[in-house]
């Protein structure tokens, strides 16, 4: 039995501020796309180009802003990223009400947010490892994993009732409300945050937006593990618009059908993030990473055999639920292995590349996906996809690549 571990009343507020923020995206989820299909009436191109551009401008937007991130304290930059994000997302129902929405606008917007998203996680991610106790990481990024979950399971559902009660516009005020309630709990973290000091002559020289790559690269067990949830994660993603239109438009599911089928599984991932640490002292973290990164990807195949009706809500229930169970174990244990080993002066770089290298990946195979939905269908790009996947286990870390400063797997099954 693993103890809950106390980790201080600043860390209390920093994940409040994240819980506030996490279920306000958990109303909003999938709100973009979906205001795209009902009010903007667009199709399964101009859905997946509002999934691709937006993060892939966003990702191109971040990368000089890692150096800008990495040199300077990182509570500010989170409280600027959170009102930044609530700036934009508050445009939307405003020239929703004067009739003036278009789809340029929600494209920008989702670069703006993209970019903001990526500079607050590198920021978040280096203010934990300065916050928390090395031993205590795992057990940290288990309760965001745990939160973030639970408020995709939460959120949705109420998301797609509010949007049948008061209009296609209302999960998105809660979305930038939630910004800015996160900004306001970050504000009221209390300790002096000393000012990153560079360790070179310069932090803005030339070739600083390329370290965090630099380190991925360099680090075999790093590298293995980030070409792998690259492609992973854009398979993944790239089913989102896909579904959106199938779903919404081909199978005429309802808005809280459509939100029913992504939240319910999400109870999965509560039991996932709450395992990992069992699992890792139990196994070893060289397991997690090759046996649950093996079955994130058998099950995306399912999506592609989804039928109208009761059936079709179940089989879309029943696959997220396998892919989230595994990928909510699977996540906080990558995420404490790449803090673990990434230099203090390196680590908002590293994320920054990280979170680029994905978002670019998710926009590539939207773009991708989306086109041959628009030249085939839906269903056939799923399949592609649920295909593709399945040989990304070939890219998880060989036996010996990550095993460095691991703790020693028990054998117990007390």
């Amino acid at each position: 039995m693993v103890n809950r571990t106390r980790l201080g009343r600043q860390f209390g507020w920093l994940w409040a501020a994240y819980a506030v923020s996490a279920y306000g995206s958990g109303l909003g989820f999938g709100a973009l796309p979906l205001i795209a299909v009902l009010v903007l009436h667009a199709g399964p191109a101009e859905v997946s180009a509002l999934s691709a551009v937006g993060p892939a401008m966003g990702a191109l937007i971040a990368v000089p802003l890692a150096p800008w991130v990495e040199f300077r304290r990182k509570r500010p930059v989170m409280i600027t990223m959170d009102l930044t994000r609530f700036a934009v997302m508050a445009t939307i129902p405003v020239a929703y009400a004067f009739g003036w929405l278009g789809f340029v606008q929600l494209l920008v917007i989702s670069v703006v947010v993209a970019a903001a998203k990526i500079a607050f996680n590198a920021a978040g991610g280096a203010y934990l490892k300065a916050l928390v106790r090395p031993e205590d990481l795992l057990a940290a990024n288990a309760r965001f994993e745990s939160t973030n979950w639970s408020s995709i399971a939460v959120g949705p559902p109420l998301g797609g009732a509010a949007i049948g009660l008061f209009g296609p516009v209302t999960t998105v005020v809660a979305d930038a409300l939630s910004y800015l309630f996160s900004a306001l709990g970050i504000t009221a973290i209390r300790g002096r945050e000393e000012a990153p000091q560079p360790t070179g002559k310069s932090p803005v020289r030339a070739g600083a937006v390329l370290d965090g790559w630099r380190h991925i690269m360099g680090d075999p067990g790093l590298r293995a593990l980030y070409l792998n949830q690259m492609l992973v994660a854009g398979l993944i993603m790239a089913t989102e618009p896909l579904l959106a239109v199938l779903l919404l438009r081909r199978l005429e599911f309802p808005p809280w059908q459509y939100g029913l089928a992504f939240a319910a599984p999400c109870l999965g991932g509560l039991i996932g993030s709450r395992l990992a640490r069992r699992v890792v002292a139990r196994y070893g973290r060289q397991w997690v990473f090759r046996t649950v990164g093996t079955l994130r990807a058998i099950w995306l195949i399912g999506l592609a055999f989804v039928r109208p009706g009761v059936v079709g809500l179940v089989t879309v229930i029943a696959v997220e639920l396998a892919i989230i169970i595994n990928m909510s174990l699977y996540t906080p244990v990558l995420a404490t292995y790449r803090l673990e080993r990434t230099p203090k002066h390196l680590v908002a770089r590293t994320l920054s590349a990280w979170s680029i290298g994905q978002q670019a990946s998710i926009a590539v195979f939207t773009a991708l996906g989306g086109l041959l939905a628009d030249v085939t269908d839906p269903r056939t790009a799923l399949t592609v996809a649920g295909l593709l996947i399945l040989a990304t286990p070939l890219l998880l870390p060989r036996h010996g690549q990550t095993s460095q400063h691991e703790p020693e797997p028990s054998r117990s099954h007390s």
